[in-house]
């Protein structure tokens, strides 16, 4: 039997008239169908870390304004007014949420001693501490007054930089300010490798 499109309407409005009565009301589906899982949701907008091209995303969460509750993230989707990728997401960028959810993603800065071959878990504030040590303790070993020719140069040739590509001009222009007062010449950024 091949169903033609006036079928399928014929079978579809009988359907509803007979839903109807015998007394199947829809009011509750309808309203089941308005409420959505994201409409109770916070909605922060926030830029995919993947690439250099920097999609933008909305990701959703819930209980984030209540007391002593932990933000769970229940949806993540291309951000529409975002002139990059208009709400569209690559495969790495729709699985944001999956990443953001692993149980297995570090939450706390980890250190490897040298010579060691486990990770240690340290705090955010000794994690700090640690990359001012031995950034202040490279910058006074690899420091150049002057070059070969005996002219000031006051530069840094130990420390290189590399900015991410989801960082903000603002962002960029204060570290590379940051970065030339510590005397570095070696510097990138992501969007260009």
């Amino acid at each position: 039997m091949q169903t033609t499109r006036r079928d399928f309407f014929r079978v579809a409005a009988i359907g509803g008239a007979a839903a109807t009565v015998f007394g199947f009301d829809l009011k509750p589906a309808y309203a089941q169908l308005k409420e959505l899982k994201i409409a109770r949701a916070r909605e922060t907008r926030s830029t995919c870390p993947y690439c250099a091209v920097g999609c933008g995303v909305l990701i959703y969460t819930i209980g984030g304004g209540a007391k002593n509750v932990t933000p769970q993230v229940v949806h993540v989707e291309g951000d529409p007014d975002h002139p990059t990728n208009r709400g569209t997401l690559c495969p790495k960028g729709s699985s944001l949420e999956q990443d953001m959810l692993n149980p297995r993603r570090l939450t706390k800065p980890q250190v490897r001693r040298p010579g060691g071959t486990d990770w240690e878990d340290i705090s955010w504030d000794q994690a700090l501490d640690e990359i001012a040590n031995w950034t202040k303790k490279t910058r006074d070993a690899t420091f150049v007054d002057k070059d070969s020719n005996g002219r000031t140069v006051n530069r840094c040739e130990g420390i290189s930089f590399i900015g991410g590509c989801t960082d903000t001009n603002e962002f960029n222009y204060l570290v590379i300010k940051a970065m030339r007062a510590m005397g570095l010449v070696y510097l990138e950024n992501q969007a260009r490798v």
